[in-house]
């Protein structure tokens, strides 16, 4: 059965020894603790990624809450300019309105007197006229000392009826 000349008993020998050697140094121990820690090394790793992962999407959450915030407080703030500047807007047109209806009513009260004035001034020169005419006309028909007295007592009585 075990012949030394053969070779496959050589080979099955080398084959047994190769196996207790590798059995006595406690190779397939090493191998596990080493594929063992090698699992352990992959498996932190991968605890570490989805920690990582985690914080990212925490701050990617953040961030896209933060910029809804920001988006919804430029919209406010938009809204809010466009209602200053409507009131703005609407105040300056009352304020125009306002300042025209002053100026218009200030333009015709200065109109008004003018008118007035105008008007005092022809009914001076008319009573003015009509004085010296009838100062003219009672001197040259009435005369002398009766006339002068008539004359005088008229144009007072005219002045004081025509003003």
């Amino acid at each position: 059965m075990f012949d030394p000349n053969d070779p496959l008993f050589w080979v099955a020998l080398s084959f047994v020894v190769f196996v207790a050697v590798v059995l006595y140094y406690r190779v397939p121990a090493i191998v596990t603790k080493s594929l063992d820690d090698r699992a352990d090394a992959i498996r932190r790793e991968l605890d570490e990624a989805r920690k990582l992962r985690e914080e990212a999407q925490a701050l990617l959450a953040d961030y896209q809450r933060k910029a809804r915030e920001a988006e919804n407080e430029a919209k406010s703030i938009i809204e809010q300019a466009k209602r200053e500047a409507e009131a703005l807007a609407s105040d300056s047109r009352k304020a125009l309105v306002e300042s025209l209806e002053r100026r218009s009513k200030i333009a015709e009260e200065k109109i008004a007197r003018a008118e007035t004035q105008a008007l005092s001034e022809v009914r001076s020169t008319a009573v003015e006229t009509a004085i010296a005419a009838a100062h003219e006309i009672l001197k040259t028909r009435a005369g002398g000392a009766t006339g002068e007295s008539l004359v005088a007592s008229s144009i007072s009585d005219l002045r004081g009826k025509l003003n």
